[in-house]
């Protein structure tokens, strides 16, 4: 039986296994080009961060309908709860779909054809969280967010996401403001590939409530202070900052300094298709790799729990860190 665990920072566009995106492919018309799913997954072999997003947004291309987004939506989730997952935090990219004539509607109906359904059909209750592209502009951001209003009852807060540098969150305070005066959740991805700034600015000026990512905090010793002393969660992504060369190996993972400064994080898969892994995959690598013993699998567990969007249900939230406390290790905890 896998560790109970919550996932806050997953890409639902990151969940596209090679054989799920040639079989929309085939349902839509659409011609990849690559020869099958061998061929494709040997091109998920990244150098950096925007040759992840190059293929990424390519691979949208087979996202075309409500059931579309259904069935990836469907399949994240089964692979999310036999892996432990009970709750889950869902990122999407409106903007990346808007651009290519997929309508808001069309993306939010169908991914919660799948999130509606999910306690029922998998045991994971979830949230909807819609990510702004820091790379493209601010009216853009801002557009989206009123394209968003129809489905704001199924939409539980906002984030930023995409390409960092020269994108600091500055930029989108405008469309930050708005999102809170809408009852909007704030997070932003802060610290990846960003410099530590970027994350005292997504706190200060965008009022985010989780820094998604954040691993670079660790170069300022007053920042780490501030985000001990106010609890701000961070999530972070093991196995996805190894693939994307935030981090050389997985043994040099600032994880266990982390934890051991107070800092309240969370493992996650960020975009489990692409980067080897999904959350249970993570806390199984830096179990292993980084000889995290039971007391730091559970913190990391309870902490998924405590950081999550749940202060609408609180009755769930206690009931979901009884689980992990409750919890009996043995040889596996994915």
């Amino acid at each position: 039986m896998p560790l109970p665990k919550a996932e806050l920072h997953l890409h639902i566009e990151g969940t596209l296994e090679p054989e799920l995106a040639f079989e929309l492919a085939a349902r839509n018309g659409v011609t990849l080009p690559y020869a099958d799913t061998d061929a494709l997954r040997e091109a998920y072999r990244f150098e950096d961060l925007q040759s992840f997003l190059d293929l990424y947004y390519e691979l949208m291309a087979v996202l075309r309908t409500e059931q579309d987004f259904a069935d990836l939506a469907d399949a994240y989730l089964a692979r999310a709860a036999a892996q432990g997952v009970r709750h889950a935090e869902i990122f999407f990219d409106p903007q990346a779909h808007l651009a290519r004539g997929v309508a808001m509607g069309t993306v939010v109906e169908g991914l919660w054809r799948a999130l509606g359904s999910s306690e029922a059909r998998h045991g994971v209750s979830t949230r909807l969280i819609m990510c702004f592209l820091r790379d493209e502009s601010a009216e853009s951001a801002l557009a989206t967010l009123q394209a968003a209003r129809p489905y704001l009852d199924r939409i539980t807060g906002v984030g930023l996401d995409s390409a960092e540098v020269g994108h600091p969150p500055v930029k989108f305070r405008e469309v930050y403001e708005a999102a809170a005066a809408l009852g909007l959740r704030r997070v932003a991805h802060a610290g990846e590939e960003g410099p530590p700034e970027y994350i005292t600015e997504a706190l200060d000026v965008l009022g985010v409530e989780r820094v998604d990512h954040g691993l670079r905090c660790m170069e300022d010793p007053a920042l780490v202070e501030r985000l001990v002393r106010e609890r701000v969660p961070l999530t972070l992504c093991p196995l996805s900052n190894v693939r994307l060369r935030a981090v050389d190996t997985l043994a040099d993972h600032p994880l266990p300094a982390m934890l051991d400064a107070g800092l309240l994080c969370t493992v996650n898969s960020d975009d489990p298709a692409y980067f080897g892994g999904y959350a249970g995959d993570n806390f199984a690598a830096v179990r292993e790799t980084l000889h995290l013993g039971e007391d730091r699998l559970r913190e990391l567990a309870r902490n998924s729990f405590l950081a999550s969007f749940l202060e609408d249900d609180e009755e769930r939230r206690a009931r979901y860190l009884a689980e992990v406390d409750a919890y009996e290790f043995g040889d596996a905890v994915s």
